[in-house]
């Protein structure tokens, strides 16, 4: 009888060391179901931002600005439902920029509708310019196609259009990425050029995940991010 209680004693243990080596290392840093529940870090701003009609749950979670992610459960509807994302506010005129450059790399699902994209806003936003890294699924951007060029580093499809409240200047690369950088400022410069936009102060560079649906639910992971300016 005692040596079956000393056998069932050790049983127990072993057990319950299994369980402590599967709890995770650590949580991360911060985390919200909030739809827009946001964290400030390192002079950047991580955002929840589900701001779409007809959005399912969505949660956030971050280790610091370069490094986040959401789990979201979107239906398979039409229209942005969120747009997670961290940002950095620049707060000068484009002449007064010497250098806007960013990089990034992502994990992401292989099913859903959404874009990985940067969101930049200008001019009191005013303008906003968006510049799609990859995208999946039934998505596509606002406005009507202009040129295929290749400034900032990358080959996009430009398009030019307006969602009612501000000039859109969507520039989707014409193959899908999951990491690199950019030259934000090239791409201003060349924004400017057309005469679609003056000096334009510049605002918020977001980068993150333009979510139309992801049933059932997906993660979505920015591995690195950062914004470098002067």
């Amino acid at each position: 009888m005692q040596r079956w209680w000393k056998a069932a004693i050790a049983v127990l243990t072993v057990l319950a060391a299994g369980l402590v080596t599967a709890a995770p290392a650590h949580a991360a840093a911060w985390s919200s179901s909030d739809k827009f529940g946001s964290w400030s870090n390192g002079g950047y701003t991580v955002r929840n931002d589900v701001w779409g009609g007809g959005a399912g749950p969505q949660s956030i979670w971050a280790n610091s600005y370069s490094n986040w992610g959401v789990w979201a459960d979107h239906p398979n509807t039409g229209g942005v439902k969120s747009y997670p994302h961290s940002a950095r506010n620049i707060g000068k005129p484009v002449s007064a920029i010497g250098t806007l450059t960013s990089s990034f790399n992502v994990s992401r699902p292989g099913s859903g509708s959404y874009s990985s994209t940067y969101d930049i806003w200008a001019g009191n936003n005013a303008y906003e310019i968006m510049l799609w890294m990859n995208k999946q699924g039934a998505v596509g951007p606002i406005g009507s196609k202009q040129t295929t060029l290749s400034v900032g580093g990358h080959t996009w499809d430009v398009y030019r259009g307006s969602n009612g409240a501000n000039a859109v200047f969507s520039f989707l690369r014409t193959s899908n990425t999951n990491s690199g950088s950019v030259d934000i400022k090239a791409v201003l410069n060349w924004i400017r050029s057309q005469g679609w936009m003056g000096d334009a102060t510049v605002g918020e560079v977001q980068f993150g995940f333009e979510i139309t649906s992801s049933s059932g639910g997906l993660n979505f992971t920015s591995n690195s991010y950062s914004v470098t300016s002067n």
